[in-house]
């Protein structure tokens, strides 16, 4: 089991990702560490957890000024999902990764390849949305191309309904194919009936099915206290009842996370069971603005990553603040871009329910 690390070091007010506290002395500066990821695969992760943490603070803006109706999303949360995003084997059917995941997973189809542009169309409901054609809240994805299904809103549904890909997944792992069912929530929606039974069918004797069960812990359901619901210790331990492989990560600390996903993964690949995972996390701008969305306590994963990027001498500090202004600058470009597309109409009502738009309206039935 990897160790918890997860600490609550405050930070009072908002310091954009680019933005570093200063380090120790100039001998420490100059003494650069080895890390343990290649440079290039450091490099592009980093830029997608800014990328990320910019639009997620984009779409916080555009809440508060009036252009949007609500907004929850991954702020926080970077170190996890782009990660997991750049190691899905990414493609269209069950030969590839299916994802199931929940509103907090901007980072993860940041990785994937989504533009700034789809998600702020989603966040201001146009009819350019690609998505859900502006008829969906903030963060519900849904990317056929990518195997990303429908992030719903009743809380964590998606445990129950990623069985069905893995049972059918199972059936071409025996064909010789690798992809996996990949499910993502939070520490509060764990203790749902769907939860539960995701680790029953995913782990029946012989009928093992191939998923990636994971759970990023930030220790509140929106304002109620992780340590006040849950008698375990961690999560990921009730996968043991089931005679499933479990291990929990510090989710703020991108490198343990990559490897991390990584070793299991190419496990879940090669045996065809399943596996739990824990990621403690930080929420660092709350729920939702039905909670003010406004900074909180915890780690900064961006923060974390910079200053190791800077010790082992693959970036500087000035660099890091570049790279944010500069995706704050195209971030503000596209909302008023975006500011200016129509909004869905009311003819439109039955579109973009099933997939390549397949009649809805059950008077055409």
């Amino acid at each position: 089991m990897r160790k918890n690390t997860n600490s609550t070091a405050s930070t009072a007010r908002r310091k954009p990702a680019g933005k570093l506290p200063k380090r120790g002395s100039p001998q420490q500066k100059s003494k650069a560490i080895k890390l343990e990821l290649p440079k290039e695969v450091l490099l592009t992760m980093h830029e997608h957890m800014v990328k990320a943490r910019v639009l997620e603070e984009r779409l916080i803006k555009l809440y508060r000024t009036g252009d949007a109706f609500f907004w929850i999303g991954g702020a926080g949360e970077e170190a996890f999902g782009v990660p997991l995003g750049m190691l899905t084997h990414v493609g269209e059917g069950p030969e590839f990764d299916c994802l199931h995941l929940h509103y907090r997973a901007t980072p993860t189809l940041i990785a994937l390849g989504m533009p700034m542009i789809d998600s702020i169309r989603l966040q201001m409901n146009r009819a350019t949305d690609p998505s859900t054609g502006g008829r969906n809240f903030c963060n519900h994805y849904c990317y056929p191309k990518w195997n990303v299904m429908p992030v719903g809103s009743p809380i964590e549904v998606q445990y129950g309904m990623a069985i069905g890909t893995g049972v059918v997944q199972r059936r071409l792992h025996k064909q010789g194919k690798k992809g996996i069912t990949i499910v993502t929530g939070g520490d509060a929606g764990s203790a749902e009936g769907d939860f539960a039974s995701s680790l029953i069918w995913a782990s029946r004797p012989g009928n093992e099915l191939p998923m990636l069960i994971t759970v990023q812990n930030n220790r509140v359901g929106i304002s109620t206290d992780y340590a006040s619901q849950h008698g375990e210790k961690n999560v990921a331990d009730r996968g043991k009842a089931f005679g499933i492989r479990t291990s929990v990560v510090d989710g703020n600390d991108a490198i343990e996370t990559y490897l991390a996903l990584k070793a299991e993964m190419d496990y879940i690949r090669k045996t065809g069971k399943p596996v739990v995972m824990e990621f403690k996390v930080s929420r660092l701008y709350g729920h939702s603005s039905a909670t003010g969305a406004n900074r909180e306590k915890g780690d900064d994963c961006i923060e974390l990553l910079q200053r190791k990027m800077i010790d082992a001498k693959m970036i500087t500090s000035q660099k890091c603040q570049e790279l944010y202004k500069t995706l704050d600058d195209e971030s503000k470009r596209i909302s008023d871009e975006v500011r200016h597309e129509a909004a869905p109409t009311p003819e439109s009502i039955w579109e973009n329910i099933y997939k390549d738009n397949e009649n809805a309206d059950w008077r055409k039935f």
